[in-house]
């Protein structure tokens, strides 16, 4: 029987995510710089969850050799977010969301063709819908065409993500608690983007109070609630089902693009970001469909195929 909460909160996790662009668009339009969007979106995330730990007494102990680690893997979530936030630049968040979407496929090909595992017919047919629906989006007809420079930052962004996911599963951090590891990685990105800011001619401030408000929920909406959400979902449906409900964070993304800034959305679009939804459901459930095809009978699992249940997706 479906546990309704883990649902619940599975549909939460993905579509608060997919609001990231309503917040971020308009600190872009304001002026300000990606790394202090960064920054601040980060920061404050930090001192939510540190005071959500303390209030709950939740041991934020690392060894040192944890704390190297988690300081690596940071640089991996940095690349992921600053090339996401500079492809809003160039691409309809709707479409940059959908293109940074593909990271468990990108996940797919690391572990077949760095670390040799085992490849399966549902992969490859994965990976084929996947370049099917970039090569839609990427459609330079009549309908309108689509930043180059734009679809390289998002599909970056997918990949670094990808690499990141690989990298924890890989460090000594791979058994942390979720939200632990969540806090230490959120508090390395903000003190090297806080540098980064710095070194490319300092921290902005926010230019109005309307950034404010955008900051602060920026930080807690699609960054602290989707993450704990997040959590929630998988300790009650497991990793798998979490992962297929995660289909609706670009779709929030599309819709908000559309609804609130106006981005053109063309048949051409809805078919390249459909592939690209079926690629990563197929690639999620592709453990499955594999062993459901070698005896006979499909059989749910909840963890995805080199994919550890604590490692936070990009949120």
């Amino acid at each position: 029987m479906l546990n309704w909460k883990g649902f619940l909160y599975a549909v939460i996790t993905s579509a608060t995510f997919g609001l990231i662009p309503l917040f971020t668009l308009p600190l872009l339009r304001a002026g300000m710089t990606i790394p202090s969007i960064l920054f601040y979106r980060f920061f404050v995330a930090v001192l939510l969850l540190g005071g959500l730990a303390f209030f709950t007494r939740r041991s934020l102990r690392v060894t040192l050799r944890e704390l190297y680690a988690l300081a690596a893997l940071s640089v991996l979530y940095i690349g992921s977010a600053v090339f996401l936030f500079g492809s809003y630049k160039y691409l309809a968040s709707g479409i940059a969301t959908t293109l940074m979407f593909l990271y468990p496929v990108f996940v797919a090909l690391i572990m077949i063709y760095v670390f040799k595992e085992k490849n399966s017919v549902w992969t490859m047919l994965a990976i084929g819908l996947a370049i099917g629906g970039v090569g839609m989006l990427s459609w330079n007809g009549h309908e309108g065409g689509v930043s180059f420079t734009g679809l390289l930052l998002a599909v970056l962004s997918g990949a670094s993500y990808g690499a990141y996911i690989i990298a924890v599963n890989k460090s000594c951090v791979r058994d942390m608690p979720a939200d632990k590891l969540t806090f230490y990685v959120f508090a390395f990105t903000a003190a090297f983007l806080l540098l980064g800011a710095h070194l490319g001619g300092g921290l902005q401030a926010a230019p109005d109070w309307k950034s404010d408000l955008n900051l602060t929920l920026l930080a807690l909406i699609p960054t602290v609630i989707s993450n704990l959400a997040l959590v929630e979902a998988i300790k009650r449906i497991g990793s798998t089902f979490s992962s297929v409900l995660g289909a609706m964070e670009p779709l929030t993304a599309m819709a908000v693009g559309v609804w609130v800034f106006h981005e053109p959305f063309t048949r051409t679009t809805a078919w390249g970001t459909a592939l690209i939804i079926a690629a990563v459901t197929l690639v999620v459930l592709a453990p499955s469909l594999e062993k459901g095809y070698r005896t006979g009978k499909f059989l749910y699992i909840t963890k995805v195929k080199g994919i550890h249940p604590n490692i936070t997706p990009y949120h």
